[in-house]
Order: structure tokens, then C-alpha cells, then sequence
């Protein structure tokens, strides 16, 4: 079993830790920094979790530290990383999911040799319907890649692609929800111009989001196909399109 550390239990973090949860991850396997002190206490009341006090304590305690901080942070939290490990020694695999960040910017800061993986999630892994991508660093194996696929999995799903594919991913995926809810955002302000209710406005476009989206998932047709079978040539639906397309 691994034992994981979650460094940085905001959002992300607060996702992946009630995911992996779940999941049957046992709780005696998971521990977090958190240097909110509020929001630390607030987890390990829900979870039964223990909160920490510093990375070097994780960093001995841990097989496994998922490093969820703001891009500007992981730099110190690498630093800090670095200064707990015993001389001669490599730290517990590292996993990052700040969004921009190489594993080769680890890599030059923790001792030769330290595995690290790089993640990028989205943001409905906060209702366990994420999509990750991972990627391993020079000196991760496959067993490190298992175990951040199961991190992720459990808030979602999960695909492995070549690190220099991560900034595709994060234009498509890590910042694709944002496209989805202009789109809605979009939706419901014309169905509130046209006369709806915001409540009915609001309920008409969340459930044709979340109907198309499991169709596209569930029904084994591509998105041109289920688009053309919604279309029918001269119709209403067309003639949006169209205007979409313009």
C-alpha cells in the first residue's frame, strides 16, 4: 500500500483526498500539509486524516507526495523537499499537478534520480468527474505511473501522454470546462431574452449539457455523428449552426 501525502489540501488537494477517500484508499495511507490551519482542522474532522506540520515530516512519512500549490509555490515546496532528505538518499515519488510546471524543474532541484510525475486535472475531478493526464518524468517507472493513475482515478478519468503533449492537454482539457460553461453561460442568457424564467433557463441548458455529454460518452457515435442526427437539413437546428459557424 502507498502512503500518500497531499501538500496543499485546497481545492485540488480537498478533491483528490475526499476522491481517493472513496475510493478505499485506507486512511491510515494519507496524510496532509495544509498551512491553513483552519481548513487542515476541517479535513481531519471529515476524513480522520492527520494534518502535518511541515513537508520534511511528509517527506518521511510518505511514499508518495502529491504536490498541489500554486504554480508560484513549488519551487520553495521542491526546496523544502530537497533539505528532509537524508544525504545520499532520494525523496518519495512526486507527483506535481501545477499547471505550466516541468518535471525537469523538479528534477533540477531535487537529488539525481528522483522520480517524478506530472499531472494535469480538471476541475470536475471536485464532483469525481475529472480527466487527467499524466506524464513521467526521466526517472519515473511504470510503477510510479500506476500509482498516480490510481490518485486520479478516483476523482476521475485518467490518460498517460509524452510531457511535451501537457500544454495541448491543458488547452483542451485543464482549461476545457471554462469552454463548456460560456457556452451555458451563453445558453441561459438567450433563454432568459427569449422570455424564459432564469429557474427554467437555467434547468433547460444544465440538463441538454449534461444529456449531450453523456450521450457523446455513453453512445459510441463521434461528436459529428451525434451533431449531424440532431441537424436535419433546412431546420432550426441548422440554421444555429449556421449562425454559430458565422
Amino acid at each position: 500500500m502507498t502512503t500518500l501525502a497531499i501538500i496543499g489540501a485546497g481545492k485540488l488537494g480537498g478533491a483528490v483526498l475526499a476522491g481517493v477517500a472513496r475510493s478505499g484508499w485506507p486512511l491510515t495511507e494519507l496524510c496532509i500539509v495544509e498551512a491553513d490551519p483552519t481548513r487542515g482542522a476541517q479535513l481531519a474532522q471529515e476524513y480522520g486524516v492527520p494534518v502535518l506540520s511541515d513537508i520534511a515530516t511528509a517527506v518521511t512519512l510518505a511514499d508518495a507526495l502529491l504536490i498541489a500549490v500554486k504554480p508560484a509555490d513549488t519551487a520553495a515546496v521542491a526546496d523544502e523537499v530537497r533539505a528532509a532528505v537524508t544525504p545520499g538518499s532520494l525523496p518519495p515519488l512526486v507527483i506535481s499537478a501545477a499547471a505550466g510546471i516541468a518535471t525537469a524543474a523538479y528534477e533540477a532541484r531535487l537529488p539525481t534520480g528522483s522520480a517524478v510525475v506530472r499531472v494535469m486535472p480538471n476541475t470536475p475531478a471536485f464532483v469525481g468527474e475529472g480527466m487527467s493526464a499524466v506524464s513521467p518524468g526521466a526517472h519515473a517507472t511504470r510503477a510510479h505511473i500506476d500509482i498516480a493513475r490510481r490518485i486520479f482515478g478516483a476523482v476521475g478519468q485518467v490518460i498517460e501522454v509524452p510531457e511535451d503533449q501537457q500544454d495541448a492537454v491543458t488547452a483542451i482539457s485543464g482549461s476545457g470546462p471554462a469552454y463548456v460553461f460560456l457556452a451555458a453561460e451563453a445558453l441561459i442568457a438567450a433563454a432568459i431574452d427569449l422570455g424564459l424564467s432564469p429557474e427554467h433557463a437555467r434547468t433547460l441548458v444544465v440538463q441538454t449539457v449534461v444529456g449531450a455529454g453523456v450521450m457523446l460518452r455513453d453512445s459510441g457515435d463521434d461528436a459529428a455523428t451525434l451533431r449531424a442526427a440532431v441537424t436535419s437539413p433546412g431546420g432550426t437546428t441548422a440554421a444555429a449552426l449556421a449562425a454559430f459557424e458565422a
